[in-house]
């Protein structure tokens, strides 16, 4: 198949300047969540895939559903690719993203490309792979040569809130079953595994009081500290808890946001912080949970009066491998391999991500794209996030090489 692979190269390097501009075009219509406006995108984008004769089917989430999780709009798109029978393989990727924050040196909304970087939130997580999808859907339908099976592009806008509507939606709404996915990821390694992620809001409860006579309140700062010290000493404890997926080290907790009281010379009636636990592949998530909640209330215990409430934020399952992902393990990892010019390798992430919920429905997936060696290389999350554009080229041939081959008959 040496001659199909060169000519999907070839297609990939002869229409690169446009896929560049493909994607400028999606940087540029904002999507920070929160707020969570994502129909506009949804909108631009079907336009998008259409001026190249791809029919993008929008399915609006409900509204009141949307609401319900502080967001604004949501819009998830199908592409549906059949060329005969056979597996049908979707491509997903989302395109919400957290605001911009502070720091850009570029217009986080521009797409400017700058000494071969494309800059603006989003551009490597993961709007990067609406390209890279797209793109290498069109290279191998290029050749003209007989297919089996389908592909199905999968454009959704919750993974920043979880995935339940975006993926999960589409899903549990039968609009979609593929056989396998290949989802965002980065260019030098094959994610099959990730961690699992508890998030919870715990609110301790107190009384106020004038500071002149604190003692006619119960200080519900003080119980929150109590609380805090008791998680914070779990981690000292989770590093004996070793994953066996490479990629993966530990458990660990985090408290990512606090606030409560109502002025500096009131006791604090009222204290709330919001705790991510990430769990490894091995966790029970329902026992690890259950341990939290243990923690939580021994602590809350040693301070009289303090009364807490705990509030179940997100539960995201871990990622494991499952059978039949062998074959877009090895197409991925061959092309990977002579695209790079370097050994492409297989590993966990302690990231969690929403192809766990194509994974929890028997969806052997696998984590593919366009991107560097880490997230913290393409700044993700932080100001100047950029994609260096030769690992966009190259992923896509990559993904384009491993769909050919994976749909290609065996004569």
């Amino acid at each position: 198949m040496s001659d199909a692979h060169d000519a999907l190269d070839a297609w990939v390097d002869t229409h690169f300047d446009e896929q560049v501009r493909f994607l400028q075009a999606l940087v540029q219509v904002p999507t920070d969540t929160p707020p969570g406006n994502n129909t506009p995108h949804a909108l631009r984008t079907a336009v998008l895939l259409s001026e190249f004769g791809f029919d993008a089917e929008q399915h609006p989430v409900p509204d009141a559903l949307v609401h319900d999780q502080g967001l604004a709009s949501i819009t998830n798109l199908i592409v549906r690719r059949r060329y005969g029978d056979g597996a049908v393989i979707a491509l997903n990727a989302h395109g919400d993203v957290v605001p911009p924050g502070e720091g850009w040196t570029h217009d986080p909304y521009a797409g400017v490309v700058v000494d071969g970087k494309l800059y603006g939130r989003a551009s490597a997580v993961s709007k990067s792979d609406f390209a890279t999808y797209a793109f290498a859907t069109r290279a191998i339908e290029s050749l003209g040569q007989a297919l089996h099976g389908g592909i199905e592009l999968h454009f959704t806008y919750d993974e920043e809130f979880g995935g339940e509507l975006g993926p999960g939606w589409l899903l549990s709404q039968g609009l979609t079953h593929p056989d396998l996915l290949i989802a965002a990821g980065f260019s030098y390694q094959i994610i099959t595994a990730h961690n699992g992620c508890l998030q919870m809001e715990v609110t301790v409860h107190g009384q106020m009081a004038h500071a002149a006579i604190p003692e006619t309140g119960i200080d519900a700062l003080q119980g929150a500290v109590a609380i805090l010290n008791a998680l914070y000493a779990q981690n000292i404890l989770y590093r004996e808890l070793r994953s066996s997926v490479p990629g993966i080290t530990h458990p660990y907790l985090n408290v990512g946001r606090i606030e409560g009281g109502t002025n500096t010379n009131v006791v604090p009636g009222k204290v709330m912080f919001k705790l991510d636990r990430r769990m490894i592949p091995e966790e029970d998530p329902v026992q690890v949970e259950a341990s939290i909640r243990q923690v939580i209330a021994e602590a809350a215990a040693t301070q009289p009066g303090v009364q807490v409430d705990i509030k179940r934020l997100l539960l995201a399952r871990a990622l494991k491998p499952l059978p039949g992902n062998e074959a877009m393990v090895h197409a991925l990892r061959r092309h990977g391999a002579a695209v790079f010019g370097e050994p492409i390798t297989t590993s966990g992430t302690p990231l969690y991500t929403d192809v766990r919920l194509y994974s929890e429905r028997g969806i052997p997936a696998v984590i593919y794209g366009a991107g560097p060696r880490t997230v913290f290389e393409s700044n993700a999350k932080r100001a100047d996030e950029h994609l260096v554009l030769e690992d966009l080229r190259r992923a896509t041939k990559v993904v384009a090489r491993s769909l050919f081959d994976l749909l290609h008959p065996v004569a």
